[in-house]
């Protein structure tokens, strides 16, 4: 039995972007993107989402870091930061899936239609495609971690998740500054 313990981040946010907005506006949350990191520096942080920091009609699997890309660009990135803790088996899981996504990156691309169907509360599930909710819980699914997660999820529903821990809670970029 696999009885030792790591942390990964659930990385909720809100960069104030026109999508992020129109987002809210839907979902009445106060965040619209949510990620998944590794370590607790958040240099290892992974979701679906905008390819180039200047352009969100061209998105798919990202490597995401506070200092580059987009939230590097949106400095007033608000967000939230979970730890969940897993197995080493868990993690190793999720981490195992993402580096073979990382190798095959250019493969994945954005649900877009999966993300335009949560407005009405359907699932269209699409072969490499996520949307970044949707890839999260995959993660989870691929690592066999129990969590109340709605089929149709949003990154608003992650708080929900009981054994998940409220780590900080402000703009993104001042993260590192309170964890040193």
């Amino acid at each position: 039995m696999d009885t030792a313990t790591k942390n990964i981040y659930i990385v909720l946010t809100d960069p104030g972007t026109w999508i992020s907005h129109i987002i809210k506006l839907y979902t009445r949350a106060e965040y619209s993107h949510v990620s998944l990191s590794l370590d607790k520096d958040l240099e290892k942080m992974y979701s679906f989402g905008r390819i180039n920091p200047y352009n969100p009609f061209v998105g798919g699997f990202v490597h995401e870091n506070v200092k580059w890309g987009t939230f590097k660009r949106f400095k007033k990135t608000n967000a939230a930061i979970y730890s969940l803790t897993l197995t080493d088996e868990q993690y190793r899981a999720i981490e195992n899936e993402i580096k073979n996504m990382c190798k095959d990156a250019k493969d994945y691309k954005f649900n877009v239609l999966g993300l335009l169907a949560v407005t009405l509360h359907v699932h269209v599930k699409r072969k490499k495609h996520f949307y970044c909710a949707e890839f999260v819980k995959y993660l989870f699914e691929q690592a066999e971690i129990d969590t109340p997660l709605p089929q149709v999820v949003r990154p608003i529903d992650f708080k929900k998740i009981d054994d998940a821990k409220l780590q900080y809670s402000g703009l993104l970029n001042s993260y590192n500054l309170v964890q040193n």
